[in-house]
């Protein structure tokens, strides 16, 4: 198996920063889901540190996107387009806050409030 190309450390940089645009986030708040400095986050997105197997395994996990999102080669500065809609500025704030609650019973309170909101909505509408 040949590779078509090897990634640099500023290409898998720039698309942690491309990834993070798309969700909003500041690099202080992904630099706090990643218990890091935002010095830290600004220095992986410049390729100055390059990342290791279990550091990418942990921003990918933070931006949601699969660890090969960072190894997709972009052609002609074209933009790699997710094959999932893209949320919109609303379901970003939710998500973002979603993410960031610790306590999982929390978190199950949180999607039980809006599955009761998604029915209401339906049910109004009937």
């Amino acid at each position: 198996m040949s590779l078509e190309k090897i990634m640099s450390s500023s290409e898998i940089g720039a698309a942690i920063r491309r990834r993070r645009h798309e969700l909003s986030l500041s690099q202080e708040e992904l630099a706090a889901r990643l218990e890091v400095s935002y010095q830290q986050i600004q220095r992986y997105e410049s390729g100055k540190n390059k990342l290791n197997v279990e550091n990418i395994q942990l921003v990918a996990d933070a931006l949601s996107v699969p660890v090969g999102y960072f190894f997709q080669v972009v052609h002609q500065e074209t933009v790699i387009e997710s094959t999932i809609e893209q949320p919109c500025p609303k379901e970003q704030e939710l998500l973002a806050q979603f993410r960031s609650i610790r306590d999982d019973q929390m978190k199950t309170l949180v999607i039980n409030l809006s599955r009761l909101a998604a029915q209401g909505k339906e049910a109004r509408h009937d």
